[in-house]
């Protein structure tokens, strides 16, 4: 063995498990889709001729589902892209982080301070997730 022998700790995701193709033509409003690497809901689609011999290309308005922000892509309408898959096992969760949503952490707290039982919604794609609203379910 040489004094320079190197090892490598790849702490690296591609995502790829999180994401599947879909040609661009065929994805709606509604729907999500990655842009700029960001899971965001389609929130406008449109379809656009580029003249006699060019191809139709489709223009996505998104909203990142974790930030709000808006986003936009024009991708050709035979070309796929990355659809965000949004998964929801019933596992119980014990590991989010609180909300930063000021009304809401607030909610959370007050709520278990004063023993009530809370259901909480978590949006998850891509690796990310977060808290998005709260059940107050009452007495068991």
């Amino acid at each position: 063995m040489s004094d320079d022998d190197h090892h490598f700790e790849s702490k690296a995701d591609a995502g790829a498990s999180k994401t599947y193709p879909q040609q661009a033509g065929t994805i709606r409003k509604n729907g999500y889709i990655v842009i700029k690497g960001r899971p965001c809901k389609v929130v406008e689609v449109s379809t656009s001729k580029t003249g006699k011999h060019g191809h139709a290309k489709c223009h996505f308005v998104g909203i990142d589902i974790f930030t709000g922000k808006k986003l936009e892509d024009i991708v050709p309408s035979s070309h796929n892209c990355d659809v965000s898959l949004l998964t929801d096992s019933g596992d119980t969760k014990d590991d989010l982080r609180l909300p930063t949503d000021e009304n809401l952490l607030k909610q959370i707290k007050d709520g278990f301070g004063e023993g009530k039982d809370l259901v909480v919604s978590v949006m998850s794609a891509m690796g990310e997730e977060q808290i998005c609203a709260l059940k107050d379910i009452g007495p068991k």
